[in-house]
């Protein structure tokens, strides 16, 4: 954190609603944490609240879009960020964030905003909507709306949480008041429902209030306390009177807008609704329903936690709320589950918000958008271009790519990465940052002419063995670069073969222009000194992809499970690719797959790295085998793929990230090679070659696999103090780059 900031949080208005609790929540932690908050709002039932904590509070007309309104609100908030020495404005809205987006061009002021919820996007309004510098977004599915249908940088959004005052919300909260308030006795079988009354949101409190008659019959002494205001209390109130005359008592109970929900939540033995109102009922240890106008997830338990969190307790992507389903729900809540078993499900609630949704992490994430902001508008910028093979649906070469801009961005910097990639839009999204078409030669010109480093790597780029243009291709663009006086690093490369004499002085002869090399093995310094290199900058490091994180054991384990591959048996990993003259060798990795289902008792699981080609090499490979085997056809991501291959028993791979993945999953492997950098990488991990692609014994194979299995732990062992020192010398790239950074800085 660059220093104790002074923040203007600016939103529509202060009256109920989620996002207005999340504002208050958010503005209270951070000035407990010595944060000077301010707030700008229409104002509301929460700015006492505020002021009560010591938040200052601005009344700024955000709430209308009319432009009387629109024009008092920008001058307003120009004078409250002159007079208060604002240095991060935070907006929470599409107005507060289309007027701080106009005064951010003015005054220049490190600018965040929130994505609370989705939004219409037509009439133009898509153009209007300004998401800053940096966005907060309180979902991962709400961070992906805003890169499908924004075009918002994945590495400008930071996820958070609905944040929750676990004091506040409590079981030891005491609601004496609103119960005599509201003339519920303790025997009476309270269920409460908040939300705000509006058309857009108040579709499960017209259900409660259409299905109150039967479940007044359904559960003796009901009461169901609706709590919330909006454009269509009045009509829902209507029919509360309506459906209590038929129940002969007042059932339900129409609150209006509160500022006490914790209270009126603490009333009830069961609570109905979504999003930050059923986390706080969670904080409150009460068992909830989580149904609202997105969809339906019934009763929370842990079996339905995943599924909550992917939608951010929203429902969005579930099925419809039904009422009929509802009433059954509540039903069972109230009438089959006993006291002690309500009891689990709320302590197992409120311990889900201690560990996952806590106010203080909610203001850390923020402050990590802050700080990036920050970083943004008051850090000189640095741009980097990096050149190699992506964009070819080669996972290896991703993982490359995505760990080496994530360690890049990293950095105590402020950087902006493009790469030259095949399919320039859809690359753009997968690795989440701008691409320039490699093949475009006036563009390759123009970005290099525009860099201040290019970073050539990683991977193998400069080798002759599958094609003498790749090697032109990648020194040509070295070259170049030079020529316009630009700071060149060849970033953790692989080095070699490079079979042809004209090719190797070539080699040598640009190697020893570029400002810093890094090399990912000992073996390419040996090989690149055999080409006449002199260079004195030129340092072993490792593979960026030693840094690059993996998705958890739970989520692979849904990907095996959807496409179809059994967990009752352990599991092998198997990585394959065409090489030439590997008719014969793929004859024989059958058989020893074959062995591998009936002598070792494994599943065979083939995992492509690069598709579609690896599909087809897979089915070649299963076609030859006589035990069934399982293909994941699923294209993956490489931390999904890392994933994945953590769920595995053993590996066994032609592919050298493969390999590479495993080491860093920490499991046993085994490689069959076809170029010196599987051997090389076989003897640094302490594993086994199961033979080459031109001579491979059945036998040998499975005796080292069998073997490795029988002290698998020690194979484990030994993995984890080599991948944990590979990460280490991996992040050494930075501090190379760092000083480049430097150079290009002075030379300017």
């Amino acid at each position: 954190m660059y220093q104790q900031y002074s923040i203007l949080m600016a939103l529509m208005g202060l009256e109920i609603g989620g996002a207005e609790t999340h504002v208050v929540e958010l503005a209270k932690q951070l000035h407990k944490e010595g944060f000077r908050i301010v707030v700008a709002s229409n104002g509301g039932v929460y700015v006492k609240e505020l002021e009560e904590a010591g938040i200052r509070h601005y009344k700024v007309p955000m709430n209308k879009r009319n432009l009387i309104n629109l024009r008092k609100s920008y001058y307003l908030l120009q004078e409250i960020i002159k007079k208060e020495k604002i240095d991060i404005v935070h907006s929470h809205a599409r107005i507060p964030s289309f007027l701080c987006g106009l005064l951010h061009k003015k005054m220049k002021f490190p600018f965040v905003t929130s994505a609370h919820w989705v939004f219409y996007t037509g009439m133009g309004l898509k153009y209007l909507t300004n998401w800053g510098q940096k966005t907060v977004a309180v979902s991962d599915d709400i961070k992906a709306y805003l890169m499908d249908n924004y075009g918002v940088k994945a590495h400008d959004i930071f996820v958070t949480i609905n944040g929750i005052d676990t004091d506040k919300f409590s079981p030891q909260v005491d609601c004496q008041v609103q119960k005599q308030e509201f003339s519920i006795a303790e025997e009476d079988n309270v269920v409460v429902y908040v939300s705000r009354m509006d058309e857009d949101r108040a579709l499960v409190a017209r259900q409660l209030i259409e299905i109150a008659p039967q479940l007044a019959k359904d559960i003796k002494r009901l009461r169901l306390v609706i709590v919330g205001g909006g454009n269509v209390f009045e009509k829902l109130s209507q029919m509360a009177v309506e459906a209590n005359k038929k129940i002969g008592y007042d059932c339900i109970v129409m609150t209006g807008g509160r500022t006490d929900i914790n209270r009126l939540v603490a009333m009830g033995k069961v609570f109905v609704g979504v999003s930050r109102a059923a986390l706080e009922a969670m904080a409150g240890q009460k068992p909830v329903i989580i149904a609202g106008n997105e969809g339906y997830i019934g009763l929370f338990g842990e079996e339905k936690l995943a599924l909550a969190q992917e939608n951010n307790f929203c429902c969005r992507g579930c099925a419809m709320s039904d009422k009929e389903q509802l009433r059954r729900d509540l039903v069972y809540a109230m009438n089959t589950l006993s006291d002690e078993e309500r009891l689990k499900l709320g302590q197992y609630g409120r311990q889900v918000i201690f560990d996952h949704y806590s106010v203080k992490k909610m203001a850390a994430d923020c402050v990590k958008a802050y700080d990036a902001a920050w970083k943004k508008n008051n850090l000189p910028e640095y741009k980097v271009l990096i050149s190699g093979y992506y964009g070819f649906q080669n996972c290896g070469d991703d993982a490359i790519l995505l760990a080496m801009g994530n360690n890049i961005r990293a950095m105590e910097e402020n950087i902006s990465i493009r790469a030259l990639a095949n399919k320039p839009k859809e690359s753009r999204k997968r690795y989440d940052m701008d691409v320039v078409n490699r093949y475009n030669v006036f563009q390759i010109m123009r970005a290099i002419g525009q860099c201040d480093v290019l970073i050539s790597g990683g991977g193998s780029l400069l080798q002759d063995k599958t094609s003498a243009r790749s090697i032109l291709y990648y020194l040509t663009i070295i070259r170049y670069a030079k020529w316009k006086g630009k700071k060149v690093m060849m970033y953790a490369n692989g080095i070699g073969p490079v079979k042809k004499s004209k090719n190797r002085q070539l080699v040598g002869d640009v190697v020893n222009r570029v400002d810093v090399i890094t090399l990912r093995e000992s073996s390419s310094l040996e090989e690149l000194k055999a080409m006449g290199l002199t260079n004195p900058r030129t340092f072993v490091t490792a593979d960026p992809v030693f840094t690059l994180p993996s998705i958890g054991k739970e989520k692979a384990m849904d990907i095996l499970k959807r496409n179809g591959i059994p967990t009752d048996k352990p599991l092998l990993c198997v990585s394959v690719r065409s090489w030439k003259g590997t008719d014969f060798f793929f004859h024989q990795f059958a058989q020893i797959c074959d062995r591998v289902v009936t002598q070792l008792g494994h599943h065979v699981v083939f995992i492509p790295m690069q598709m579609p080609n690896d599909i087809i090499t897979s089915r070649l490979v299963q076609n030859k085998m006589k035990e069934p085997s399982f293909l994941l056809e699923e294209a993956l991501t490489p931390g999904e793929t890392m994933g994945v291959i953590g769920c595995m028993n053993f590996v066994m791979s032609m592919r050298l990230h493969t390999l590479i993945f495993a080491a860093k999953e920490r499991v046993p492997l085994m490689g069959f090679s076809y170029d010196p950098k599987i051997d090389y990488y076989l003897r640094d991990f302490a594993m086994p070659s199961g033979g080459t692609v031109e001579s491979c014994n059945v036998e040998e194979a499975v005796e080292k696999m069998a073997a490795l299995l029988a002290k698998r732990q020690e194979s484990k062992d030994c993995l984890e103090a080599k991948a944990k020192e590979l990460e280490q010398l991996a992040h050494q790239n930075e501090q190379y780059l760092r000083e480049l950074f430097l150079e290009s800085r002075l030379a300017k």
